[in-house]
């Protein structure tokens, strides 16, 4: 994978999902099995069929509609606001890398979040996450109705931060995503490790 020569960047742009954030569907399918009418490994499966995933994550159906398409298809009897709680309860912090954005920050140097998320996630995520609001800006698949790796998404991150090309520090864990950044010009990173990915910021001299 050919990148830009390594420079200092301007920004600094972070997916939210395995590189701050650690999730796991699992958590939900088993809350959600406990009323239902499937097992968890079937509701998980449901629940990652890539097409639901992608309207809902594209803002292409509302809360309530997936709530609704995945009552339907499971059997889940409990309430939306149940459902809300079971589907969103799902994260835990990544402590090393939200301390090293907190570095970056530290810097003076903007921040942004670049995720595909929904309208279930974000809202819980900003109340019990306080590190989110330490952001200059927020590129949430939902709002702009796409999803990475589309090209579409990378010209909103390139709008928002006012940059462009190798001035912007891209941080993912999905090769397919980081791709697209490589086409485009940017410093990119896979998240592999946090000690890795570290040692690859400090490689941009970026004293952290």
């Amino acid at each position: 994978m050919s990148q830009p020569s390594i420079k200092s960047p301007q920004v600094v742009v972070f997916d939210l999902g395995k590189v701050l954030l650690e999730f796991d569907y699992s958590i939900a399918s088993r809350r959600l099995a406990e009323s239902g009418v499937r097992n968890v490994e079937q509701i998980r499966e449901l629940i990652l069929q890539p097409q639901l995933l992608y309207r809902f994550e594209t803002g292409l159906m509302t809360e309530q509609e997936f709530y609704q398409a995945v009552s339907q298809a499971t059997g889940f009897r409990g309430s939306f606001d149940e459902f809300v709680d079971i589907f969103s309860n799902i994260f835990e912090p990544m402590h090393e890398m939200i301390e090293l954005h907190a570095a970056i920050r530290g810097l003076g140097i903007p921040t942004f979040i670049f995720s595909n998320t929904n309208n279930i996630a974000i809202p819980h995520i900003r109340k019990a996450y306080p590190f989110f609001s330490n952001f200059n800006g927020y590129i949430l698949s939902y709002e702009h109705g796409s999803m990475k790796p589309d090209a579409k998404l990378y010209e909103v991150v390139e709008q928002m931060t006012g940059c462009r090309g190798s001035n912007i520090l891209y941080i993912d864990d999905r090769p397919e995503n980081i791709e697209t950044g490589v086409r485009r010009g940017w410093q990119v990173i896979l998240q592999e490790d946090h000690q890795r990915t570290r040692a690859q910021v400090q490689a941009r001299g970026l004293k952290v």
